[in-house]
C-alpha cells in the first residue's frame, strides 16, 4: 500500500509541475487531494484556478525617466544662457540675487529686493560676460525690478513668458538661479497651489502692508540667492519669477531650514508690469480700500454670526476708500473672541466669480481689473445676499 500511495503521489508531483508550467500567466493554478484521492483515486483530483493579485514580473518604467531626463537636460541648455547672476554693492556690504533676459534689448528682470539698496549693480551671464547694469524700474507691490544692461543682441539670449494661468498644480516645474552664489544651479519641483498671496514691500502711510496676489507656490528648492530667478515649465516657459521661500526652525547651527515651499511671482502679472517698468513709471494696481481675514473656519464663521464659512469677511474699510463710498462695511459688533467683530459683509463673489477666500478676490482683481474701472461685489449681509458696484482707484500710498 505504501509503495502505491508513493507512486501516486509521484505521478501527482509531475502531474502538477507540468501543468503548472503550462498555465496561462496572471492565473495561478493550483490543486488540493481530498480524502478519495488519498486512497488512490485520481478522480478526486480538484483543480481550481485563482485570478492573482501579483504585478506582472517586468514593469517598464525606465523609458518614462530617461525621457524625462532627456527633456531637462535640453531644457537647462536651452535656457540657462538667458538666466544671469546678480552682484549687488550696497552702503552696508554686497549681496546676490538672479534675473533672466526678456528681450534683445538688453531688459533683465530679477526682484525689487535685490537691487533695493544696490549702489552698483553687475550682472553675469552664463557665458562668461560681466557687464554693469542700471535699475530703470521698480515695483515694490509684487517686488520686481527691471534691469537694463548695454549688451550686444547676439549676447543676449531671451527667455519666453508663459501663460500662468494654464497651471496645473502637480505640474512639475523647474527653477534657475544663484543659490548661495552657485551660479546656474537648477532644481526641479511641483507646483504645490496657485493663488497664495504675502505681503507686499509696499506699505501704507499708516505702516501696513499691502497684499500681494497671484502667487504660485512650488516645492522646487529656492535659497538665498535664486531671488528673482525664472520658474519654467518643461517647454522652457517662464512661467513665474522666484521670489521668497518659506524657512522652518533653526538649526543647530543657526541656519534656517527648506520646507519645501516656495513662491513665485506669476508670469501674468509680470506681463502686467514690465511695459510700464521700461518706460521708467511706476505700474498702478487696482485699490479696492478693504481688508480681510485670509479665511475662515466654522468656529470663527459661528462667533461671527455667518450662514457659511466660505468667502472673504471684511475686517475694515478704509474710511473713503473705494468700498466705503460703495456702501461695503466691516464687523463692529463684539463677540465672544476679543478681536473679532460681526456685522461686516461676506464676500461670496466679484462679477459673478465665486470668491471662496480673500486671495481669489485678489488674483482676480490684480489680474483683471485697472484703476478706475468698476468692479460687482457680492455679499451676504445680515444672511441676505446684496451687490454693490464698486470703482476701483489706486494704491494710495509710495511710502516704504
Amino acid at each position: 500500500m505504501k509503495t502505491t500511495q508513493f507512486k501516486l503521489w509521484l505521478v501527482i508531483g509531475v502531474l502538477v509541475l507540468a501543468m503548472l508550467a503550462c498555465s496561462i500567466p496572471g492565473v495561478r493554478t493550483s490543486f488540493f487531494l481530498t480524502p478519495e484521492a488519498e486512497d488512490g483515486d485520481l478522480s478526486a483530483v480538484v483543480e481550481t484556478q485563482q485570478p492573482t493579485t501579483e504585478p506582472p514580473p517586468m514593469t517598464f518604467v525606465v523609458p518614462n525617466e530617461v525621457l524625462l531626463q532627456d527633456t531637462l537636460v535640453q531644457l537647462y541648455e536651452s535656457v540657462s544662457p538667458g538666466v544671469v547672476s546678480i552682484q549687488v554693492y550696497a552702503e552696508l556690504g554686497s549681496g546676490i540675487g538672479s534675473g533672466f533676459v526678456i528681450d534683445r534689448e538688453g531688459h533683465i528682470v530679477t526682484n525689487y529686493h535685490v537691487v533695493e539698496f544696490a549702489q552698483e549693480v553687475e550682472v553675469h551671464f552664463q557665458s562668461g560676460l560681466k557687464v554693469y547694469g542700471e535699475v530703470i524700474g521698480e515695483d515694490l507691490d509684487s517686488d520686481l525690478a527691471l534691469i537694463k544692461v548695454d549688451v550686444e543682441p547676439e549676447d543676449l539670449h531671451p527667455l519666453p513668458l508663459g501663460d500662468s494661468d494654464q497651471l496645473r498644480v502637480g505640474q512639475t516645474v523647474v527653477a534657475i538661479g544663484n543659490p548661495f552664489g552657485l551660479s546656474g544651479t537648477m532644481t526641479v519641483g511641483i507646483v504645490s497651489a496657485r493663488g497664495r498671496t504675502l505681503e507686499s514691500i509696499r506699505q501704507t502711510e499708516a505702516g501696513a502692508f499691502f497684499s500681494a496676489g497671484d502667487l504660485i507656490q512650488t516645492d522646487a528648492t529656492i535659497n538665498p540667492g535664486n531671488s528673482g530667478g525664472p520658474l519654467l515649465n518643461l517647454n522652457g516657459e517662464v512661467i513665474g519669477i522666484n521670489r521668497a521661500l518659506q524657512t522652518g526652525a533653526g538649526t543647530p547651527l543657526g541656519s534656517t531650514s527648506n520646507t519645501g515651499i516656495g513662491f513665485a511671482v506669476s508670469s501674468n502679472i509680470l506681463r502686467l508690469v514690465v511695459p510700464t517698468l521700461k518706460e521708467g513709471q511706476t505700474y498702478n494696481y487696482p485699490y479696492l480700500g478693504l481688508s480681510s481675514l485670509p479665511s475662515l473656519t466654522l468656529a470663527q464663521a459661528e462667533f461671527l454670526g455667518l450662514p457659511q464659512a466660505n468667502g472673504a469677511y471684511i475686517v475694515e474699510v478704509v474710511p473713503g476708500g473705494p468700498s466705503d463710498q460703495a456702501g461695503l462695511r466691516a464687523g463692529t459688533q463684539p463677540t465672544p473672541v476679543a478681536g473679532f467683530f460681526g456685522g461686516g459683509d461676506l464676500i461670496i463673489k466679484v462679477d459673478q466669480q465665486e470668491v471662496l477666500e480673500f486671495s481669489e478676490l485678489l488674483s482676480y482683481m490684480m489680474l483683471n481689473k485697472k484703476p478706475g474701472e468698476t468692479m460687482d461685489v457680492t455679499v451676504l449681509r445680515n444672511g441676505e445676499e446684496m451687490v454693490f458696484t464698486v470703482t476701483l482707484g489706486e494704491r494710495p500710498s509710495r511710502a516704504q
